[in-house]
C-alpha cells in the first residue's frame, strides 16, 4: 500500500464515542466517520478494545449483539487492517525504542498495524496515549 497523506487510523476512542450519544466527543467522532473525505482505516485490535469497553462498561454497556452491530456499521465506513509478521516486526522494535510496557503496548500495536500499511496518521482524542511516538502524526478531534 502506498503512503497517502489521506489515509487515517482511526483509534478506539473516536469509535466509542461514535455511539454514546451523552459523549460531548460524540458528534466530532460521528462527523469523522460519516462525512470525511479521509480514507479511513482502524484495526482488528481496534475493534476488540471496543467491544471490550462497551460490554464492560457502566457508562456506556451495550449487549454483545448491540456492540457487534456497531462493529458492523464501523466496518461498512472504514477499513479494518490486521497483523501480519511485517507489522509484528515494526511493533517489537517501537517496543524496544520505547521501552513500553503494561496497556500502553496495545497502543503501540494499533500504531505498528498502521506503519505496516503506510499509515502514519491517527485520529483520536486521547492524544496522551500516542503524543510520544515520532513515527506517527496526531489527528486530535
Amino acid at each position: 500500500m502506498k503512503k497517502h497523506t489521506n489515509n487515517i487510523l482511526v483509534d478506539t476512542n473516536i469509535l466509542v464515542y461514535a455511539i454514546d450519544e451523552d459523549s460531548k466527543f460524540y458528534y466530532r467522532s460521528r462527523e469523522l466517520l460519516l462525512n470525511s473525505n479521509h480514507n479511513l482505516f482502524t484495526t482488528s485490535k481496534n475493534l476488540s478494545e471496543f467491544l471490550t469497553v462497551v460490554t464492560r462498561s457502566s457508562v456506556t454497556f451495550l449487549p454483545i449483539e448491540e456492540a457487534l452491530a456497531a462493529v458492523g456499521d464501523f466496518i461498512n465506513v472504514l477499513t479494518v487492517l490486521y497483523p501480519t509478521e511485517g507489522s509484528f516486526a515494526i511493533f517489537r522494535e517501537l517496543l524496544r525504542k520505547y521501552k513500553s510496557t503494561g496497556l500502553k503496548i496495545h497502543d503501540f500495536e494499533i500504531i505498528s498495524i498502521g506503519l505496516w500499511n503506510k499509515i502514519d496518521q491517527i485520529a483520536t482524542i486521547n492524544y496522551r496515549d500516542f503524543d510520544n511516538i515520532q513515527e506517527i502524526k496526531l489527528i486530535i478531534l
